[in-house]
């Protein structure tokens, strides 16, 4: 009698393990600041962006790439010409964040690593932008000036370039 209950005892464990383990692998979270994009082995990437808080999927078939759409900063150094040819470094300080609408097009465009791909030569391309309109003595001159910020709206990511190459590290090097 008593190993009769003792195997079905197991059993309802065995069962209850294998249901619990189905549920976990159902659900899954996003955490504030965050956005996920569904990849179905089917179909491919969905068009939907899916928000915060627990969601369901179906096991096996699909998967959340969770992306992280809170602005993060980025300082990025440049060695960049001025006006009158001279080599100027500079280290720009950048808040960028995905476009959230635009998260399926970014992972399947660029990809995951999507800011170490394009972030580089977006930096470098706003610095040559700045700093061209200057020459290498008009620096000493703009470093007093407040900071400024510009926002610039790429199709895919805001970049909100905090414009304080006055009060970030700023050397200029004859060359």
């Amino acid at each position: 009698m008593a190993t009769k209950v003792f195997k079905s005892i197991g059993k309802f464990g065995l069962v209850l393990a294998v249901a619990g383990g189905v549920v976990n692998s159902t659900l899954y979270n996003v955490d504030a600041g965050h956005r996920a994009v569904i990849f179905d082995r089917f179909s491919g990437v969905q068009d939907v962006v899916v928000g915060e808080g627990t969601h369901l999927l179906i096991p096996w078939v699909q998967k959340p790439i969770i992306f992280d759409c809170r602005s993060r900063p980025r300082n990025v150094p440049v060695i960049t010409g001025s006006k009158d040819l001279q080599n100027v470094k500079i280290t720009l300080s950048i808040l960028f964040r995905p476009v959230a609408s635009q998260l399926p097009c970014i992972y399947t465009s660029i990809g995951e690593d999507y800011d170490e791909r394009v972030m580089p030569s977006i930096t470098t391309e706003i610095l040559k932008l700045s700093t061209g309109n200057y020459r290498d003595c008009e620096f000493v001159i703009v470093k007093d000036e407040p900071p400024g910020r510009q926002h610039f709206e790429a199709p895919l990511l805001v970049i909100q370039v905090l414009h304080s190459l006055w009060h970030l590290f700023l050397s200029v090097s004859e060359s």
